[in-house]
């Protein structure tokens, strides 16, 4: 996906985040200061761009990210839609293209917004999300036709149905979380497989919209254990090497990591006081997670938009990402997936401060 300029048209690969309008004492919604404070943050992490999951998020927020050059896939409000009861109900797609089309002609003529996003983890998969999505697309290219569009899905290919309607395919997978708990080791190559398959089915670029792992800050645990910061950060770097390997490919053109900051839920036995998969606490402190990421941002901010970028000196970590150390897998493997997988090095990088 270009970046146009009147001098230049070249590639970006996008590295990002879901987030949510919500932080503690305040609680969801629009906060001035912290919008201020999310943004800076957003550059410190190297990244640019972020999700509006799942909803549009207030035009202050759009603004920021056109005054500080940050892209946004703005996605309208509908999650996980069941589309099975809709037949001779048209009630749903009503509210679905008046939401869609409200935020197109609020937002169209905003350079920060890169593709529209027409909802997260529906039940593509149903026969009558066809029609569904027909109209939801001819809709977006209809109000604005400059734009790819696309939808967060969380299917297989093999039963995915509204994918070929879409110009770009944003995939969510926790490999390692929600399979697999705990099995760090399978990731790289699980993740590989999932992406490839996708590719191979579509043809279609492909983005990784989330992945991650539940973590509450300062619990440490060696050998790793979920829910630690130790476990997140492998999670992180066992799809880092996946990335790496499907990026040099040319179709795998992002990587958005689930959550930017933790966020409340409602109380439930999954959940440790709210969703825990942020990089950075609801206060907005970093996790070990964070710096992780920091390093990953900015170095591939350098190696795929900018060669001349010079990197900040305070980054704690360096590293291989493509991995150098191929590893027998000691525990079990997952149905159907082999049993090895790259491992990679990471070290600690020495300020150059004096």
């Amino acid at each position: 996906m270009p970046t146009r300029s009147p001098s230049t048209v070249r590639p970006v690969y996008i590295r990002g985040f879901g987030k949510h309008e919500d932080s503690d004492i305040r609680g969801k919604g629009l906060d001035l200061p912290l919008l201020v404070k999310d943004f800076n943050l957003i550059e410190w992490l190297g990244a640019n761009c972020f999700r509006t999951s799942h909803y549009p998020y207030a035009e202050e927020i759009m603004d920021a990210a056109d005054a500080r050059g940050i892209m946004v896939i703005d996605e309208t409000p509908a999650v996980s839609l069941d589309y099975s009861q809709t037949a001779g109900d048209d009630r749903l797609l009503t509210a679905h293209t008046e939401a869609l089309s409200g935020l197109i002609a609020r937002d169209k003529n905003r350079p920060s917004v890169l593709m529209w996003s027409l909802s997260n983890e529906a039940k593509t998969g149903q026969p009558e999300a066809v029609p569904y999505y027909q109209t939801l697309v001819a809709l977006a290219r209809a109000q604005d036709g400059t734009r790819p569009v696309t939808a967060v899905l969380n299917t297989y290919p093999d039963t995915e149905l509204v994918a070929p309607l879409l110009d770009v395919i944003l995939v969510n997978r926790y490999f390692g979380w929600y399979s697999d708990t705990g099995h760090s080791e399978l990731i790289d190559l699980q993740a590989r497989h999932f992406l490839t398959f996708w590719r191979d089915t579509f043809g279609k670029p492909v983005v990784q919209s989330e992945y991650g792992a539940d973590t509450v800050a300062g619990l440490h645990q060696q050998p790793t254990f979920v829910f630690t910061e130790e476990y997140q950060t492998q999670l992180m770097a066992a799809n880092f090497r996946a990335f790496e390997a499907v990026r040099a490919q040319g179709w795998f053109v992002g990587e958005m990591i689930w959550n930017f900051a933790d966020f409340m839920t409602k109380q439930d036995t999954t959940r440790v006081v709210g969703n825990r998969k942020g990089v950075l606490t609801r206060q907005r402190q970093p996790k070990m997670s964070a710096h992780l990421l920091r390093s990953r941002y900015w170095a591939l901010a350098q190696r795929t938009d900018m060669p001349e970028l010079l990197l900040p000196d305070d980054l704690m970590f360096s590293g291989d990402f493509t991995g150098v150390q191929k590893k027998q897998c000691p525990a079990r493997p997952a149905a159907g997936w082999q049993t090895s997988a790259v491992k990679g090095r990471w070290e600690h990088k020495t300020s150059t401060k004096p």
